[in-house]
C-alpha cells in the first residue's frame, strides 16, 4: 500500500471513530480534549460537530491553519506530560471526550508514551466518557472498545471509562 494509500485509510479511520464518539457522550456532558492541534483539522472536525462544548487543545506549539485554532483560553501549549497534570487537577471527572492524536512512527516510543499519559488522563475522563486514539493504551479500568464499522483493528483505538 502506498503511503498516500495508507494515510486516506488513516484520516478515514480517525473521522470514523471521531463520528462515532460525538455519537457515544451526546447524552453525556462534559469538555472535550484534543491532544495535539498539528494543523487543526481534528480540531475543526470536533468544533463543528459540537459547537456547545467546550474543546480543549493541547500541543507543543501552535502551528495550524489560521482558520483552525483555537482561543487563547482553550490553547494549552507545551509537553502534555507537564501541562496535563495541572489541568486535571481542575477538571477531575469533567471530560467526556479525549481524541490523542500524539506519537511517531516509533512503536516502543509510542508504548512509552501511552503508558506516561493514561495516568493523567484517568483523572479528568468521566465516567461513561470516550477515549479515541492513534496510540493504544493499556490502562486498567478502561474498556476498549470495538473500531466501527470500515476500520481496521489496530489503525486507531477507542476506550470508555466505565459508569461505575
Amino acid at each position: 500500500m502506498s503511503r498516500l494509500d495508507s494515510f486516506i485509510r488513516r484520516m478515514q479511520a480517525q473521522r470514523a471513530c471521531l463520528d462515532w464518539a460525538v455519537r457515544a457522550i451526546a447524552g453525556l456532558p462534559g469538555d472535550v480534549l484534543e491532544l495535539g492541534l498539528g494543523n487543526g483539522r481534528t480540531y475543526d472536525h470536533l468544533r463543528e460537530k459540537m459547537p456547545d462544548r467546550a474543546i480543549w487543545v493541547f500541543d507543543r506549539r501552535v502551528a495550524a491553519h489560521p482558520g483552525c485554532i483555537p482561543p487563547t483560553d482553550r490553547m494549552v501549549l507545551g509537553d502534555v506530560l507537564q501541562t496535563m497534570p495541572v489541568f486535571a487537577a481542575a477538571h477531575r471527572d469533567g471530560v467526556a471526550l479525549i481524541h490523542a492524536d500524539l506519537g511517531t512512527g516509533d512503536d516502543a516510543a509510542n508504548r512509552g508514551l501511552a503508558a506516561a499519559l493514561a495516568p493523567l488522563l484517568a483523572p479528568v475522563l468521566a465516567p461513561g466518557g470516550i477515549i479515541v486514539a492513534n496510540i493504544g493504551f493499556d490502562t486498567p479500568g478502561w474498556e476498549e472498545l470495538p473500531e466501527p464499522d470500515g476500520v481496521s483493528a489496530g489503525r486507531y483505538y477507542l476506550y470508555r471509562r466505565p459508569l461505575a
